[in-house]
């Protein structure tokens, strides 16, 4: 069996969890979140546990098995704590604003970039330190990777948006002049 379909997920007080059918809907303090489970795996609550079960060792069945449980598993822990990714600004005049729910991105370009926060999403700008936070955890992660993206870190100078503890490989100039 799958090591990780097979654990149970133990469900925090103030955390409520529905199953009816294939749907789970799982509501905290944070947020409510919804997931449509494939029709061959099961989904059951016993006690103050979700247990996650297959039909059969398929191979496709063994991977829905693992990413139902996880999926699951991100949602309970979304709703009662909350998933947080750290980005940080490196570069001389790059900067970032927040005013009501639009980030403001000064970034070295022509113009500057304007991002609303999707619906879920909270952004707060410190210093050079902007953190992305929310209940789900797959918004979390896109809505990072697209600030990430509007200025990748340089290759030569490391500057540009980076995640926090992200380690970057700066390459060597050119080492000498033509003769």
């Amino acid at each position: 069996m799958s090591r990780i379909g097979r654990k149970p997920i133990a469900i925090p007080a103030g955390v409520d969890v529905k199953i009816d059918g294939q749907h789970v809907t799982v509501k905290g303090a944070k947020s409510t979140l919804e997931l449509d489970v494939h029709p061959d795996i099961s989904v059951k609550q016993e006690g103050a546990e979700i247990i996650v079960e297959r039909p059969s060792d398929d191979k496709n069945h063994r991977a829905l098995h693992g990413l139902t449980r996880a999926l699951i598993n991100n949602m309970v822990i979304g709703v009662s704590e909350g998933f947080t990714k750290n980005l940080e600004i490196n570069g001389v005049g790059y900067r970032a604003t927040k005013q009501g729910n639009k980030v403001t991105f000064n970034l070295g370009y022509s113009h500057p970039i304007e991002m609303t926060e999707p619906e879920g999403i909270s952004i707060d700008v410190k210093d050079n330190v902007i953190s992305v936070s929310g209940a789900d955890k797959q918004l979390v992660g896109e809505t990072a990777a697209k600030i990430r993206s509007l200025r990748v870190p340089d290759v030569y100078k490391g500057k540009g948006i980076k995640y926090a503890g992200e380690h970057l490989i700066i390459k060597e100039g050119k080492t000498g002049a033509k003769k």
